[in-house]
């Protein structure tokens, strides 16, 4: 094929072989050099795309990339057995072995040689390269070697990210002094046998364009300047110029994958991965997808927190999110990281908003979705009879065979780490947990029970220091200043020159009695559960509320949570009726009158402190001067909205031995 002089065609110098290959080095598994390989053919002409896989692999993958956005797997058995020289002298997982203390050490899996596949993920830049190829109909070369078993060869990459900022040649000349040399024969023999390859290509096609890890390009390059006459400084030319020959290898098989497994195959997170599908399809900006993506992930994430948990769920602000993405930056750095991984993500949102919307970041970013309106794949793709299961280096086939496999686009070599979360409960063990449940036998979770007395006496403080300051005044300066200077009145009589002070007189009265309101006007048909709860010792209140049935949530055997509606206290505790019992309450018609009523009936002191959102009404006024009491408002929102949301839940134990395992089950929402 032959081309005019004005057709685009400027590579760099640095990845030219001769006049006729470009080699574009990559990190395999990268949606970052997925793009870059997209933008290279996108801005270059060329009339062949060389790839380095076997020629074995060309049907099954380029099938595979047919049915993308969907993504599958190409599997390549093997016949052979462990080797214990290949062992010896090759490399499995990115290890070196040598000796018969590594051989003793040999994983089990490779008592059966591992399988090879191929992932056909959207996001590799290989399978980029054929995909976009096939849509330009360009000519697609498969140039590796055929081998088995095949023995990847992967290395710590710095993070892919860097590309689109730096280009890339010069992001692979900066890697090129620690770019090691394989010590391996067989891929020693695949970069001699790539070298060839290219150098009969150049026979058929004028611009070829071979996209390689960056681990081989170096040596590829040595081996065609050896092969071409360019570098006559190899030992032995002749071996240089033998071609390895190929193996004998079964035909190798496509597959599709089980999406909950996909994790374990895909280069980038499955969320991630189904947004660059998704922008694909409708023409968006991917450029800035990998970070962009992982704010896309935590604000669909807070949207299925709050859809499963409902009133249940924590209120996640933009602040909350912004401080989730600071923490996960600074986790980046920390692993000398650009980009997070799952485990920074899942662990950042778990110190930042709890254990159980991390639950739901991590589950989401399994996730693989590609459509604007979040439908999944279609699950008849993936029936049990067709689909593999994909693991930690391993795939259980269809037949239910569970084989070790390897794959022949290795990324930088993973490491797997735990993270522990307290999962949700299972709808079968609530079901058990809820038909086991005592009625006759109740109690509260001491830790709660220690947070809602602090705040009580938060709340007892605040309406002391506003009683206070009604009864304020001011006076002329004369000795001292007494509660301070008032600085209003002071300007107020600045012409004669006088400065006033505030005198505030201690309060008269008590407090003993305080109404909460978090939810005004209140549905009695939500609030349905209604009790009178007495103190354990001297240190807790009497304490009445109104909260949703407990029923409806459980947590763990024995173990069950509500959130509150309102809540009444008296302190020091002291023995009354249950109010929602009491006949003499009966003239109330809301459950805020019925607290704030009981309040007035049993509360010693002339006023009664009111948490609520806003003032008191005239009907609540004239209520607690029924009983000779005083309204004394403390505004909800003068304390945090996130702690208030927090002590609104409430768990309840079914007994007193509940507490003894309690914390393994309660955790915070």
């Amino acid at each position: 094929m032959n081309f005019s002089p004005d057709q685009a065609f400027s590579p760099p110098d640095l990845l030219r072989l001769g006049g006729q290959v470009v080699v574009l080095p990559v990190i395999h598994g990268s949606g970052q050099f997925a793009l870059t390989v997209r933008r290279w053919m996108l801005e270059q002409d060329f009339d062949c795309i060389a790839v380095p896989l076997p020629e074995t692999f060309q049907q099954p993958v380029e099938q595979g990339i047919l049915e993308l956005p969907r993504p599958s797997i190409v599997i390549q058995p093997t016949e052979s057995q462990f080797d214990p020289e290949q062992f010896r002298a090759g490399q499995f997982g990115g290890e070196h072995f040598s000796g018969e203390d590594d051989l003793d050490d040999a994983p089990a899996e490779f008592d059966q040689s591992p399988y090879s596949y191929v992932p056909i993920d959207p996001c590799q830049p290989v399978i980029m390269a054929i995909r976009a190829a096939m849509g330009e109909h360009i000519p697609r070369e498969y140039i590796d070697l055929e081998t088995a078993p095949f023995m990847p060869f992967s290395s710590v990459m710095p993070d892919p990210y860097a590309v689109q900022q730096v280009s890339v040649e010069r992001f692979a000349a900066a890697l090129l002094p620690s770019l090691p040399r394989p010590s391996d024969r067989q891929t020693q023999a695949r970069i001699r046998h790539m070298a060839l390859r290219l150098v009969q290509l150049e026979a058929r096609y004028d611009r070829i364009l071979l996209v390689t890890s960056i681990l081989h390009w170096p040596w590829i390059r040595e081996a065609y300047n050896q092969i071409t006459g360019v570098d006559q400084s190899a030992a032995s030319l002749d071996e240089t110029l033998d071609p390895p020959e190929h193996d004998h290898v079964l035909s190798a098989q496509h597959y599709p994958v089980q999406k909950r497994t996909l994790m374990f195959m895909l280069g980038e997170l499955p969320y991630i991965t189904g947004l660059y599908e998704r922008a694909r399809l409708q023409l968006e900006d991917d450029e800035n997808l990998q970070i962009d993506g992982v704010k896309e992930l935590l604000i669909a994430a807070r949207e299925s927190y709050r859809a499963d948990l409902k009133q249940f769920a924590r209120k996640i602000t933009p602040l909350h999110l912004s401080k989730c993405l600071q923490y996960i930056r600074n986790l980046s750095l920390m692993s000398r990281r650009m980009t997070p991984d799952l485990i920074t993500i899942v662990t950042a949102a778990k110190q930042i908003m709890g254990d159980q919307y991390a639950l739901h970041v991590a589950q989401l970013a399994n996730r693989y979705a590609y459509s604007d309106d979040g439908s999944e794949q279609d699950e008849d793709a993936f029936t049990k009879d067709s689909a593999v299961k994909l693991g930690i280096d391993q795939v259980q086939l269809p037949d239910g065979n569970v084989v070790p496999v390897v794959s022949r686009l290795p990324g930088p070599p993973l490491s797997w780490r735990t993270l522990e979360l307290k999962r949700n409960p299972s709808n079968p063990e609530k079901q058990r947990w809820s038909y086991l449940w005592n009625p006759y036998s109740q109690c509260s979770y001491p830790p709660e029970d220690e947070q809602i007395e602090n705040f009580r006496t938060r709340v007892f403080d605040r309406a002391k220091a506003i009683m206070g300051n009604d009864l304020a005044r001011t006076e002329k300066f004369t000795t001292s200043v007494k509660d301070g200077i008032d600085i209003r009145d002071t300007l107020r009589h600045w012409y004669d020159k006088q400065i006033y002070v505030k005198v505030i007189p201690p309060s008269r009265g008590t407090l003993d009695a305080c109404v909460m309101l978090f939810d005004s006007p209140a549905d009695p048909r939500h609030y349905v559960w209604r009790t009178t709860w007495f103190a354990e010792h001297k240190d807790e209140s009497t304490l009445a509320f109104f909260a949703t049935s407990y029923e409806d949530q459980m947590v763990g055997p024995g173990i069950a949570m509500a959130r509150y509606g309102g809540a009444m206290f008296l302190y020091p505790p002291v023995m009354v009726p249950d109010i929602w019992q009491d006949p003499r309450l009966d003239f109330t018609e809301t459950l805020e009158e019925r607290l704030i009523a009981a309040a007035c009936l049993h509360g010693r002191g002339r006023q009664v402190a009111l948490l609520s959102g806003l003032p008191p009404g005239g009907g609540w006024q004239r209520l607690a001067r029924r009983f000779k009491k005083t309204l004394v408002h403390v505004p909800l929102s003068s304390f945090s909205d996130e702690q208030v949301q927090q002590l609104r839940m409430v768990h309840v134990l079914n007994g007193y031995e509940v507490r003894s395992y309690a914390e393994d089950f309660i955790r915070r929402v």
